[in-house]
C-alpha cells in the first residue's frame, strides 16, 4: 500500500514537470515568433517610410507597436532595446516626413497655390492616427490655417468689407469654402477628424477676434440698427452651424480652451420677431404663461456673437431713448384723446397705454436676453425701473384730478330746504370714472411688474439674480392705488360735510315733534347714491379695491358723524328722538352701501358690516344716554358706563353738554362718574367695548320705548 502511494506521487510529480516544460516551450516559441515578426516589421517599416508607402505603413505600424508591447519586460536585453529604439525613430521620422509632405502640398507661406487631394496624403492621415497625437493636431492646424489664409487677407481690418454692414459677406465666404472643401478634400481626411466642423469653428474664432478689433477701433460709428443687424446675421449663422454640425470638436479644437457658455435662452433671438410670428404682439399677460419647451441648446451660440456684448450699451441707450419717446407719446395721446368717458367701454377700464408699455418691455427683455444674460440685462432692468416710475408719475398720478378742482357744496339753507345738491360732489362723473380707470391701471401694472421681475430673474445669469428687484416700482403703483381710493373717499366725504355741518347747527332744543328723516340725512343718502354706484361699476374688475373704498369711507365718515353729533347741544328729548331716527336711517344706508343702487343684491363683506355696526351702534348709544333722565345721578352714570363702556371723562362731559346741564351739575356728575368706574380708565384712545344688551325697564324711560316702537313702525 505504501509503495503504491509513493508510485502515484512520483508519477504526479513527473506529469507536473512535463506540464511546466511544455508551457515554457510554448512561451519560448511564441516569443521567438513575435521577435521574428518585430524584426521583420521594423525592417519593412523603415523601407516603406523611405518609399512613402503610407497605406502599408498605416496597417503595419499599429501591428509593430502592439507586438513591441509584448517585449516590455525584456527591455534589458540589448537586441530588444535596439528594436524598440528603431520603432521610435521610425515613428519620429514618419511624423517629420508627413508634416513636410503636408507643408509641400499646402504651404503656409509663399505664393505657391495649394495642391489638390492625393492618396499619399490620405494614407499619411491614417498613419498620423497611430502616431503621437501632436502630429495629427499639427496637420489639422496647418491645413486649416492655409485654408483660411485668404479670409485673413480679404477681411483685414482696413478693408471696406470688414465693417458690420457687410458682415453677410464673411458668412457667405465661409459657406463657399466649406462647400469647396467638401468637394475637394473631404475624402483626404478621416471622417472622425470632423475637418469641416473644425474649419468652421476656427473661422468663428478668427471672426470673433477680428470683429472685436474692428468694433473697438470704430466704436463711435456703431449705431443700434447696425449692431442689431450684425447680431441677427451672426446668430442666424450660429444657428446654421448647429443644424449642420454636432459641436463635437468644441472641446478639443485648436485654440479652443472650453465650450462657449450656454446662455439661458438658446433660441434664435430674432425668430420671434420675424413676419408671421406673434412674439411681438403677445399681450403682457402672457408673461405668466409657460413657454413652449425649447429645442436642444445650440452649442455654437455665442461662439462669434459674444464679441458684441461690450457694445450692447448702444442697444441699452437706444431703449432708454425709445421708452422716453413712448412715455411722451402716451402723455400726448392722453391729452389729445382726453380721459375715459363715463358710460363708455373705456370708462373705468385699464388704460391701453400700459398694455403697450409691457408688450414693448417683453420684446426688449426677450431680445436682450438673446444678446446677453449678463450685465446688459441688469442695465436694461434699470431702464425698465426708470420708465415704470415715469409711467406711474406722468400717466397715472399726473392725471388724477385734484381734490379742489371743482368748488361746490351745499349751503345750510339749501340743505334745510331740501333743494337739489348734486353740485356738492367735487368731482364730475367723468372725473370719478377717470380715478377708477387710473386705479385699475395701477393694479394691472402692479401685478404685471411682479411678473416682469420673475421673468427677468429667469433670463439673467444666476449670479446676478439678487440684483433684480422691482419692489420700489411695485410700491409706487401701490401708492397710486391708495391715493386713488383716498381721492374717492375724500370726494364723498367732502360732499357729506355741509350736511353734517347743517346737522350740528340745527336748533335741536326747539324740535317739537319727531317727523320723517331730516333734510341733512336725505342729502347724505343722495350723495352716497350718486357716487357709490358709479365707483362700483367702474371698479367691477377689481372688487377688492371697491371694498377697500367702502371700508375707508365708513372709517372716515362714522367718527366724523359722531363728532358732529357731540356738537348738537343742547338737545331736547324730542330732538334726541329725531337724531336717533336719523342715525338709524344712516346706519341702514351704510349697511347697504356696497350694493346701493344695484339690481344685483350682494351681501356686504363681513369686515365692512362689522365696522358699520360697531360705529353706528355707538352713535345710537350716545343718543340713548342723552335721552335718559339724569336723576337719580347714580342710575344715569351706571347706565352710561354700561351702554358706552367709555372710561374717558371728556366723552362723559360731552354727553352732559348735549343734555344742557349746568357746570355746577356737571362737576358733581363727573366726580360720581370717576367713583363709579369699575376699573381705572384705560385712556381716551381705548375703543368702547359695545354692549348690545338693552337697558333694564327700570333704567329706560317710557319715551325711549315709544321711540323704538316708532322706528320699528317706520321700518
Amino acid at each position: 500500500s505504501l509503495s503504491h502511494s509513493a508510485q502515484v506521487k512520483e508519477i504526479t510529480r513527473d506529469i507536473k514537470q512535463l506540464d511546466h516544460a511544455k508551457r515554457h516551450l510554448t512561451t519560448s516559441i511564441t516569443t521567438l515568433n513575435h521577435l521574428h515578426m518585430l524584426a521583420g516589421g521594423v525592417d519593412s517599416l523603415e523601407a516603406m517610410t523611405r518609399k512613402r508607402q503610407y497605406g502599408e505603413v498605416a496597417n503595419l505600424l499599429q501591428g509593430v507597436v502592439n507586438v513591441l508591447e509584448h517585449f516590455h519586460k525584456y527591455m534589458g536585453i540589448p537586441q530588444i532595446r535596439q528594436l524598440s529604439e528603431r520603432v521610435k525613430a521610425a515613428q519620429s521620422e514618419l511624423g517629420t516626413q508627413i508634416l513636410a509632405d503636408f507643408e509641400e502640398a499646402f504651404p503656409s507661406q509663399g505664393s505657391k497655390r495649394p495642391g489638390g487631394p492625393s492618396n499619399v496624403l490620405r494614407d499619411a492621415c491614417l498613419v498620423a492616427n497611430v502616431l503621437d497625437p501632436r502630429i495629427k493636431q499639427e496637420i489639422i492646424k496647418k491645413f486649416i490655417r492655409q485654408h483660411l489664409s485668404e479670409y485673413m487677407v480679404l477681411f483685414q481690418e482696413n478693408q471696406d468689407v470688414a465693417w458690420l454692414d457687410k458682415i453677410d459677406r464673411r458668412y457667405a465666404w465661409i459657406k463657399r469654402q466649406l462647400v469647396d472643401y467638401e468637394e475637394k478634400y473631404c475624402r483626404m481626411f478621416p471622417e472622425e477628424w470632423c475637418m469641416t466642423e473644425r474649419i468652421a469653428v476656427e473661422f468663428c474664432h478668427i471672426t470673433k477676434v477680428e470683429l472685436a478689433k474692428v468694433m473697438r477701433t470704430r466704436a463711435k460709428e456703431i449705431e443700434v440698427k447696425l449692431l442689431l443687424f450684425a447680431i441677427q446675421r451672426t446668430t442666424n449663422f450660429e444657428g446654421l452651424l448647429a443644424k449642420r454640425f454636432t459641436g463635437c470638436t468644441l472641446t478639443d479644437a485648436p485654440g479652443q480652451q472650453k465650450r462657449p457658455e450656454s446662455p439661458l435662452d438658446q433660441t434664435n433671438p430674432f425668430l420671434e420677431d420675424e413676419p408671421g410670428d406673434d412674439g411681438g404682439s403677445e399681450k403682457d399677460e402672457d408673461l405668466t404663461k409657460p413657454r413652449k419647451p425649447k429645442a436642444p441648446g445650440n452649442p455654437f451660440h455665442g461662439i462669434i456673437s459674444k464679441c458684441f456684448e461690450p457694445h450692447l450699451y448702444v442697444y441699452i441707450e437706444s431703449q432708454d431713448k425709445n421708452l422716453g419717446e413712448l412715455i411722451d407719446r402716451f402723455v400726448a395721446d392722453f391729452r389729445a384723446q382726453g380721459p375715459p368717458k363715463a358710460g363708455t367701454e373705456e370708462g373705468g377700464a385699464v388704460l391701453p397705454s400700459c398694455a403697450d408699455l409691457f408688450v414693448y418691455y417683453k420684446k426688449c427683455m426677450v431680445q436682450c436676453s438673446q444678446l446677453s444674460t449678463g450685465e446688459p440685462m441688469i442695465a436694461l432692468t434699470t431702464i425698465f425701473q426708470k420708465f415704470l416710475r415715469e409711467y406711474a408719475w406722468k400717466i397715472l398720478s399726473g392725471n388724477l384730478p385734484k381734490s379742489s378742482s371743482n368748488s361746490g357744496g351745499l349751503t345750510i339753507t339749501s340743505l334745510l330746504k331740501e333743494k337739489e345738491g348734486y353740485e356738492a360732489a367735487k368731482f364730475t362723473v367723468d372725473e370719478l370714472c377717470l380715478i377708477c380707470s387710473i386705479l385699475s391701471t395701477a393694479e394691472y401694472c402692479l401685478a404685471t411688474t411682479q411678473q416682469l421681475e420673475e421673468k427677468l430673474k429667469e433670463k439673467v445669469d444666476k449670479v446676478l439674480v439678487e440684483r433684480i428687484n422691482l419692489t420700489g416700482e411695485m410700491d409706487t403703483f401701490s401708492s397710486v392705488i391708495s391715493n386713488s381710493i383716498q381721492l374717492l373717499v375724500q370726494d364723498l366725504d367732502a360732499a357729506c360735510d355741509p350736511a353734517l355741518s347743517a346737522m350740528s347747527k340745527m336748533p335741536w332744543q326747539s324740535v317739537e315733534h319727531v317727523g320723517d328723516q331730516s333734510p341733512y340725512v336725505t342729502s347724505i343718502i343722495m350723495h352716497i347714491k350718486q357716487n357709490v354706484p358709479i365707483i362700483r361699476d367702474n371698479l367691477a374688475s377689481t372688487r377688492k379695491y371697491f371694498t377697500q373704498f367702502c371700508i375707508k369711507f365708513t372709517n372716515s365718515f362714522i367718527p366724523k358723524f359722531i363728532n358732529h353729533l357731540f356738537r348738537c347741544k343742547p338737545i331736547s328729548m324730542v330732538g334726541a328722538e329725531q337724531l336717533l331716527l336719523d342715525t338709524h336711517s344712516l346706519k341702514t344706508v351704510l349697511l347697504d352701501l356696497p350694493s346701493i343702487g344695484s339690481q344685483v343684491l350682494r351681501k356686504a363683506p363681513a369686515s365692512y358690516t362689522k365696522i358699520v355696526v360697531k360705529g353706528m351702534t355707538r352713535a345710537e348709544m350716545i343718543l340713548k344716554v342723552v335721552m335718559a333722565p339724569h336723576e337719580p345721578s347714580v342710575v344715569f352714570v351706571d347706565n352710561y358706563i354700561k351702554l358706552l363702556a367709555d372710561g374717558n371723562p371728556e366723552t362723559f362731559q360731552k354727553i352732559l353738554d348735549m343734555k344742557g346741564l349746568k357746570r355746577s351739575e356737571q362737576s358733581s356728575m363727573l366726580e360720581l362718574f370717576r367713583q363709579r368706574l369699575p376699573t381705572p380708565p384705560s385712556g381716551a384712545d381705548s375703543g368702547p367695548s359695545l354692549s348690545f344688551s338693552a337697558p333694564t325697564p327700570e333704567q329706560e324711560s317710557s319715551r325711549i320705548r315709544r321711540l323704538e316702537k316708532l322706528i320699528k313702525k317706520r321700518l
